[in-house]
C-alpha cells in the first residue's frame, strides 16, 4: 500500500463530515447530520485510554478483560489436530449456554496449519482451508472445537443468514489443477452451527449459483432472501453483486443446499453486478465519491457466465457497464439495507481517488447507494495518534454504535464508533501489526469475539459495554 502526504483530518474536514461517523442501526439520521464532528480535544470519548497489557497481546480500557479462546497451532481440535492458521471472519450464534463460533480460516497453500480433511465435510482434499466451529461457555472459555467444512481455499469473510447459518466465502479464482487442487474454487459454502453431524454431506456443497470469483463477504435480506456479495479483486477492480432467488424459493435451513443440488441449480436465480448512475451519468468507480452523503442510483446488470469458465466474472464487463471498487470487504445487514466497506483505494491500482476506507449503504427500497463515511489517507499508520486506516470486517453493536476491524498499515485496532459519530479505540494489537478480523457480539451482548489473524488468536472480550464515558457510547 502506498501513502499520501494528504492529512487525514484535513481531508475529512473538506468532506463535510469529520471523524469516523459510521452507519448505525436505527440512528442513521442522527449520525449523518452535517454538524457531526470529530472528538473534541481533551474529551474522553469511548471507555477511556487503553491500559497496556502485561502479556503484550491486547490493550483494552480499564474494566475490560479478554480470554484467549484458541491459538492456531497450539490449541487442539476435538480430533487432536491443531487449530488451523489464519482465523478470519466469525459467525457467532447462541447455543443456550454460551456461544457457538464458526471461524473462517484464510488458508491457501503455504500456511503452517491447514484444516484437517474429514470425511463428509471436505470439498477438495487438495485444498487446506475451511472453517472450524467452537463452543464457548458464558465466561468465554472454549469447551470444544471441530471441523465444519474442509477442502476450501482462503475462507476470508462471509455472513450470517436470517435462518441461523453461516455462509463462508472463498477469496480465490483458482482452477482445478493449480496448487494441487482437484476442483475449481471461488465459491460460497453454507455451514450449520448446530453441530458437526449437521454438516456431513452438506457443508461441502458449493453454492455455484452465487458465482465463482474472489468472494469477500455476504449479507442476506431477511424479507426476500436476496444475497449481496462483495468481491476483493484487482486488475480490474472488483464488483458488488446481488443474487435474486428464483420464484417460489423460501429461505431456511437446507434451502440453499437443496437449490444447489436441484436440476439447473448451478444457475438458479439471477446473479447481477451493480452499475451506479449520478444524474444519469455512469459512475465507473466508487472511489470518485469524496463527500459523505453522495448518493447514486443503482441498476443491476446480468452476469453472463457466473462460473467464469473461461473469463473471470469481473472481466466479462467493460468499465462502462458496471461500477468497480478497490478492496470491497465486510458487510452487515441493517436498517433495511446493506452496509458495505471498501478498505482503501490508490491511483496506482486504477482507482479514481485515494482514500483509506469508505462505508456505503445500499437501500433496496430506493435502489440507491449512499456514501456514509470516508477515511482520508492516514499520514503515518506507524503511530497511534487517532488516525485509522483500512476498515475491513464490520459489525453493529447490540448496544448501539458499530465496531470496525482495522486491516491497514502499521498499528491495528478494534475501533468503536459512538451513536454521535465519534471514533474511539476499543483494543490495540500489542503482539504485532497483524490485522484484526471477525468482530461479532454474543447474543446477550456481553462478549465481543474478534481475531488477530497472525499468529492466529481468537479472543473473547468482556467489559462494561453499557457504561457511558465522555458522551453517548453504545447506549447508557
Amino acid at each position: 500500500m502506498t501513502t499520501s502526504p494528504l492529512n487525514r483530518r484535513a481531508f475529512l474536514g473538506r468532506t463535510a463530515l469529520t471523524g469516523l461517523g459510521v452507519a448505525l442501526a436505527g440512528s442513521v439520521d442522527t449520525l449523518f447530520r452535517p454538524q457531526v464532528a470529530a472528538a473534541v480535544p481533551g474529551k474522553a470519548a469511548g471507555y477511556g485510554p487503553l491500559v497496556p497489557d502485561p502479556n503484550k497481546i491486547l490493550s483494552l480500557p480499564a474494566g475490560f478483560s479478554y480470554t484467549v479462546v484458541s491459538r492456531s497451532g497450539e490449541t487442539l481440535l476435538d480430533d487432536g489436530s491443531p487449530v488451523p492458521s489464519d482465523p478470519d471472519a466469525n459467525g457467532v450464534f447462541a447455543n443456550g449456554n454460551g456461544a457457538t463460533i464458526v471461524t473462517n480460516h484464510e488458508v491457501g497453500s503455504n500456511e503452517p496449519f491447514g484444516v484437517p480433511v474429514v470425511a463428509g465435510l471436505t470439498y477438495d482434499p487438495g485444498a487446506r482451508g475451511g472453517t472450524t466451529t467452537a463452543t464457548v461457555g458464558p465466561n468465554g472459555a472454549r469447551q470444544g472445537q471441530y471441523v465444519s467444512v474442509a477442502g476450501t481455499v482462503n475462507n476470508c469473510a462471509g455472513g450470517i443468514t436470517p435462518w441461523g447459518t453461516w455462509l463462508t466465502c472463498e477469496e480465490t479464482e483458482a482452477r482445478a489443477g493449480s496448487n494441487g487442487f482437484t476442483l475449481a474454487h471461488g465459491y460460497v459454502f453454507e455451514v450449520d452451527p448446530a453441530g458437526q453431524a449437521a454438516n456431513i454431506g452438506k457443508s461441502p456443497i458449493p453454492l455455484k449459483f452465487l458465482g465463482r470469483y474472489a468472494h469477500e463477504a455476504v449479507a442476506v435480506d431477511p424479507a426476500t432472501s436476496a444475497i449481496y456479495l462483495t468481491e476483493d479483486a484487482s486488475s480490474p477492480n472488483g464488483l458488488y453483486y446481488r443474487w435474486t432467488p428464483p420464484r417460489g424459493f423460501v429461505g431456511g435451513r437446507g434451502a440453499l443446499h437443496a437449490l444447489a443440488q436441484s436440476p439447473g441449480g448451478d444457475t438458479a436465480g439471477s446473479l447481477q453486478a451493480m452499475k451506479c448512475l449520478s444524474g444519469g451519468t455512469h459512475v465507473p468507480d466508487l472511489s470518485q465519491a469524496t463527500v459523505p452523503g453522495v448518493r447514486y442510483s443503482v441498476q443491476w446488470v446480468d452476469v453472463p457466465d457466473r462460473d467464469a469458465k473461461s473469463t473471470s466474472v469481473r472481466k466479462q464487463f467493460t468499465n462502462d457497464q458496471v461500477t468497480r471498487s478497490r478492496k470491497l470487504e465486510g458487510q452487515w445487514w441493517g436498517d433495511g439495507g446493506v452496509y458495505f466497506v471498501a478498505s482503501f483505494a490508490r491511483i496506482s491500482d486504477g482507482s479514481a481517488v485515494e482514500h483509506d476506507g469508505q462505508v456505503w449503504f445500499y437501500d433496496p427500497a430506493t435502489e440507491t447507494v449512499e456514501l456514509k463515511t470516508l477515511f482520508g489517507v492516514n499520514p503515518d499508520p506507524s503511530v497511534d495518534t487517532g488516525n485509522y486506516d483500512g476498515p475491513d470486517n464490520i459489525t453493529v453493536s447490540p448496544h448501539g454504535g458499530m465496531i470496525l476491524a482495522e486491516d491497514g498499515e502499521g498499528i491495528s485496532h478494534l475501533i468503536g464508533v459512538t451513536e454521535d459519530g465519534e471514533p474511539f479505540q476499543i483494543a490495540r494489537n500489542e503482539l504485532n501489526e497483524s490485522e484484526f478480523c471477525g468482530p461479532a457480539f454474543s447474543a446477550d451482548g456481553k462478549t465481543l469475539y474478534a481475531n488477530i489473524q497472525t499468529p492466529g488468536l481468537v479472543l473473547a472480550i468482556r467489559g462494561p459495554w453499557r457504561r457511558a464515558s465522555g458522551g453517548s457510547v453504545f447506549g447508557s
